[in-house]
């Protein structure tokens, strides 16, 4: 009784500490992807080719992307440690670091994008014009990766040391240069030639650049990041090779998680234009949704991390289970507004009503989708906190990759083709049988890839507890 009495007030402590840190990552996630919502809403209303091509160039972008964001975002829980134990000019030597680490992974990066045809080999028969509009988006996109992934660094060391507002900020302000440039070059303003899909890429690497500048002003000159001495120094080989370590096991769990998108996105192209445009959509949405368990699960993670570099490991439990618990109202809550907003929603991204119809059925898996990924995206975060990375990224391989995405396609489109045909028939009448099968797997997928995880949180919670003792 007196354990109870002592933990509810923590725990209540904790969990208003985390919604702190958590509503500006929340806040800067949401400006962020608003950078594809932009692109998706305005494609929409420009034509249902240029819709297309975003698409499917969005999905490639965003799957090189975030795998090596991914490596980047080692950096958290390796700076809130040193944060926690009060290593300060540690945190802004490997900040620096983390600069050399986004140079390296850019050069990776650019290989990918700039070779489209491997990508949309996936897709079947894609129209020349369709191709040419991807490969034009990816060279654009090219130019904006350097920036945004040097801008990793920062919303790391703002992340790790509880100041979220800082990216918050930036993210925020950049969204009316994002709007102003997609005008500008997409729809031909200002003297300008009308360059529709690879318009939007050519604007979001400007606003990247110019997010990049702010931010490293903003670390170089407020004064309360001058206690860490942020600083490039020369390539510290050891240091890299720590969040390599880290990193690379974290990228492949980021890369594995979105994978499911990209390759959702080149199926989905085989049942039409109009499925393609759909599937968008509900990709947008789905990732509008899964900032909020994101959100989270990184101040939840970086708080846990504090504490564990601090030596404190029943601080660190306790804002564990104030993180799972928030998470879990959260999703379910979103699950309730999905429903309810549905068709409001649909009409906010395009007119086109073939577009329209296969969205509207879709979305009725949405709600099952988002509480799988919000409650397997939680428990990786906390996982991450403890330097944890390897297994669980073995997990997700077999949960999202196997039975989700390989699950998908080979049901959807695969030798299994139409084995779940009766059933969504039964349910969701008229849906596109191929693309809603890869929903419904994917959302198994992620189902089973929070169960592992949450029972890898708590080996490794009785297994901290035993290191304690």
């Amino acid at each position: 009784m007196h354990s109870d009495t002592h933990v509810r007030p923590a725990l209540s402590a904790r969990m208003k500490q985390i919604l702190s840190q958590a509503w500006p990552v929340l806040v800067a996630s949401w400006a962020g992807i608003a950078f594809g919502v932009i692109d998706t809403a305005m494609g929409g209303h420009s034509g249902a080719l240029d819709l297309q091509v975003m698409a499917l160039a969005t999905s490639i972008y965003v799957s090189v992307f975030v795998g090596l964001m991914g490596v980047v975002h080692a950096l958290i829980p390796i700076l809130a440690q040193h944060f926690g134990a009060g290593h300060n000019e540690e945190v802004g030597r490997l900040w620096g670091q983390g600069l050399w680490l986004s140079a390296g992974l850019f050069m990776a990066g650019a290989v990918f994008l700039l070779q489209p045809d491997m990508w949309l080999s996936l897709s079947g028969d894609l129209d020349p014009v369709v191709r040419q509009g991807v490969k034009q988006y990816l060279l654009a996109l090219t130019f904006a990766l350097p920036a945004a992934l040097a801008f990793r660094t920062i919303y790391a060391l703002a992340t790790a040391v509880s100041r979220t507002r800082t990216v918050m900020n930036i993210n925020v302000a950049s969204l009316g240069f994002k709007l102003f440039f997609n005008w500008v070059l997409m729809f031909g303003k200002l003297g300008m030639p009308a360059m529709g899909a690879a318009g939007a890429g050519l604007s979001t690497a400007i606003t990247g650049w110019l997010m990049l500048a702010a931010g490293v002003w903003t670390v170089l000159r407020n004064p309360w990041y001058a206690r860490f001495k942020p600083r490039l120094s020369r390539p510290d080989w050891r240091a890299l090779a720590e969040l390599l370590r880290l990193g690379i096991p974290m990228g492949g769990s980021y890369l594995i998680e979105v994978c499911a998108f990209t390759f959702m996105a080149l199926l989905a192209a085989r049942d039409g234009m109009y499925v393609t445009g759909a599937h968008q959509i509900m990709s947008n949405l789905a990732a509008l949704c899964y900032m909020i368990p994101m959100a989270l699960g990184i101040a939840t993670s970086a708080t846990t991390a504090q504490a564990v570099g601090a030596r404190d490991p029943a601080l660190a439990r306790i804002n564990g289970r104030a993180g799972i618990i928030l998470t879990v109202c959260a999703a379910l809550m979103t699950a309730l507004l999905i429903v309810l907003g549905r068709d409001t929603l649909l009409k906010l991204y395009t007119d086109e009503l073939q577009v329209m119809a296969a969205a509207t059925l879709l979305l009725m898996l949405l709600p099952f989708f988002h509480v799988g990924d919000a409650l397997q995206c939680i428990s990786c975060y906390l996982l991450r906190a403890y330097k944890v990375a390897v297994v669980p990224l073995l997990m997700q391989i077999v949960a999202l990759t196997g039975v989700g995405l390989a699950g998908g396609w080979w049901l959807g489109f695969g030798p299994g083709k139409g084995a779940l045909a009766a059933p969504i028939e039964y349910f969701l009448p008229g849906a596109p049988i191929g693309t809603t099968t890869l929903w419904l797997m994917s959302t198994i997928g992620l189902l089973l890839s929070a169960g592992l995880l949450f029972c890898l949180y708590a080996w490794e919670l009785r297994k901290y507890r035993a290191q304690e003792h």
